[in-house]
């Protein structure tokens, strides 16, 4: 293989391609390594891989090993993954978040979902940039930009790269690994998969491990697929869900379908499907036109829309500062003694000393975070965290839900991503066309909890009749 001929493959292209013999799982690495070099470059590039996985060629001699032994793992035997930086790997790659001061982490286990990951037979080629601290630092800091890894690039053009998973966003886009896992705690699936052209699933929470993860909110924290297809990112879920005792959250799930059997062309026969005008409102007219032409394409594939008004949720909630504060300190008693930071104090006190270099957008969600007293019975923080469970879900999404009778409901580009971030339900976003200008643009699919299979249907029927996707110059 070269360079150019990993564009645009999928798990079961490349799977037919090792199963033939056409190619081995060490050319597979040794070609997207060429293409990294090439096409991420600091200068230039996309700049959305963080460092590479020493032993990622050793990992894929291994998989060619086992493959010619008949001995394959899973779905992902042999296949090159890139995940985000804030998830841990017991292994030669540090886990930073996009810190400076835990640029010298690393973790002591696996993550959960990298465990299933390399049961699977998974290559993890490496990590990939992201906004710092997913997102929850500072109100100027741009998407995709971290003091780690600097910033992150649209490789459609000079777009929002959309954050706070831009690096998997960008690499995926771009053709650096056949697929990527990011987080979200509200819309850093669904902002960079729609942005960069990408389906992106944002799961239920519960559905898959939070276990290994550096933290904003465990009420709403969750990893996710971001691939090229539809039936990449089923597939990918189908690897990293499921019951983790060590996870909480996990324990109450339903049993794990075969997501890959939702795969269907008419998966739209029939579905009703809600239209949230208002955020319609909100486009520019040129992506009014596309949401218009993928009311078309829903229509003509047998789905009955329905217009809704889904509640907006304006009242400002203290839940995210409170549980990061928690969140964060738990994790940081986990790291090595010879790390700067140990707390969330320390950590903004280490970055006042190091204002050129850490502080580059400053500081004030971290230092807000610092000011709650981290033990999560303070009166807003428990009424705010009710509060959003009964608008998102009793009054919100459930209700709209079953006054219109709906299997999912639609919005524009990662809109809608707040209130289903606060309900903890899912959400799949799938490319929906370009601009005039070259501006990818997505449509989003929302569902009730552990609804996954439903929006894989949605998602993968509007794909079939669409195909909007293109690889990016």
């Amino acid at each position: 293989m070269n360079i150019f001929t990993i564009k645009e493959m999928t798990i079961t292209s490349l799977q037919a391609e090792l199963a033939s013999g056409n190619t081995t799982s060490v050319e597979l690495v040794q070609t997207y390594l060429e293409r990294i070099s090439v096409a991420d470059s600091n200068d230039g590039g996309t700049n959305s891989v963080l460092e590479i996985n020493p032993d990622a060629l050793f990992i894929a001699e291994q998989m060619d090993i086992e493959r010619k032994e008949e001995k394959l793992r899973g779905p992902l035997h042999g296949i090159p993954v890139l995940i985000k930086d804030n998830i841990d790997t017991a292994d030669g790659m540090h886990t930073s978040a996009g810190t400076i001061v835990l640029a010298d982490n690393f973790a002591k286990q696996d993550a959960f979902i990298v465990r299933k990951l390399r049961e699977a037979g998974a290559i993890i080629l490496g990590k990939v940039n992201m906004t710092e601290w997913a997102n929850f630092m500072s109100e100027p800091m741009p998407n995709g930009f971290s003091g780690r890894g600097g910033q992150v690039r649209n490789p459609y053009g000079s777009f929002d790269v959309g954050g706070s998973s831009s690096g998997t966003g960008a690499a995926i886009a771009n053709n650096l690994a056949v697929v990527g896992i990011g987080t979200e705690t509200s819309g850093s699936i669904l902002s960079p998969s729609s942005n960069n052209s990408l389906v992106g699933i944002k799961p239920t929470v519960g559905l898959l491990s939070r276990n290994g993860i550096i933290p904003i909110a465990h009420s709403q924290d969750t990893a996710g697929p971001m691939t090229r297809t539809v039936q990449d990112a089923a597939t990918l879920l189908q690897v990293v869900a499921g019951r983790d005792e060590a996870d909480p959250a996990t324990l109450s799930a339903p049993p794990l379908p075969d997501y890959t059997e939702f795969l269907q062309k008419d998966g739209l026969n029939g579905k009703r499907l809600g239209i949230d005008a208002q955020t319609l409102n909100n486009l520019a007219p040129e992506k009014r036109e596309l949401m218009e032409k993928a009311f078309t394409a829903l229509r003509e594939q047998g789905a009955e829309l329905i217009e809704v008004k889904v509640p907006e949720i304006t009242r400002e909630s203290s839940v995210l500062y409170h549980e990061f504060k928690h969140g964060v300190n738990r994790y940081l008693r986990t790291v090595a003694a010879h790390l700067p930071a140990h707390t969330l104090k320390e950590v903004i006190d280490w970055n006042r000393i190091n204002t050129d270099t850490a502080l580059l957008h400053g500081q004030d969600i971290l230092e807000a975070a610092e000011k709650t007293d981290g033990t999560l019975k303070q009166t807003d923080y428990l009424q705010d965290r009710l509060a959003d469970i009964r608008e998102s879900r009793t009054e919100g999404l459930d209700q709209v839900m079953i006054d219109a009778e709906l299997d999912a409901i639609i919005f524009p580009s990662y809109y809608g991503c707040d209130i289903a971030a606060k309900a903890g339900y899912p959400s799949i976003t799938v490319p929906a066309g370009y601009t005039e200008a070259g501006e990818p643009f997505g449509i989003t699919f929302t569902a009730g909890a552990f609804e996954e299979s439903t929006l894989i249907e949605i998602g993968y029927s509007y794909e079939c009749a669409t195909q909007h996707r293109k690889a990016p110059n």
